[in-house]
């Protein structure tokens, strides 16, 4: 009887260590801020891109990134990162038809990793043209 108990308890830590070594992604970026500096309102579109790597045991799928205003448009990687592959998002800010100024803006970053939710940002000063 106690070598049947002892069998079993065993069975059943094995597969508690089994289901604790998961497969999961998990999303690195290089940088979470991206700093335009200043420019013209006579070349009010600006281009970023924010690279992140997958360090994860599983492939890293992006479901979305959303902007906090329509003058920011995300695009992202759609395929799978394999692990240990790189991936990026690209950011447009478009500050035609804004007020010139200083701005910040948001990019929030949904994916299937560890850390499910990402936040972005950009910024810059864009100077009334003369």
């Amino acid at each position: 009887m106690k070598r049947i108990f002892i069998v079993f308890a065993m069975l059943i830590a094995c597969v508690s260590m089994t289901m604790a070594q998961e497969k999961q992604a998990s999303i690195k970026f290089e940088k979470i801020n991206y700093n335009f500096g200043k420019f013209s309102e006579k070349e009010p579109v600006q281009k970023c891109v924010f690279t992140f790597v997958n360090q994860g045991t599983a492939p890293l799928v992006i479901n979305q990134a959303i902007a906090s205003c329509g003058c920011t448009i995300p695009s992202f990687t759609k395929t799978p990162i394999k692990p240990g592959e790189k991936g990026e998002i690209k950011v447009t800010y478009n500050g035609r038809g804004t007020f010139p100024g200083h701005f910040k803006k948001t990019i929030t970053v949904r994916s299937n990793g560890v850390t499910e939710l990402t936040r972005l940002y950009i910024e810059g000063v864009m100077e009334e043209a003369k």
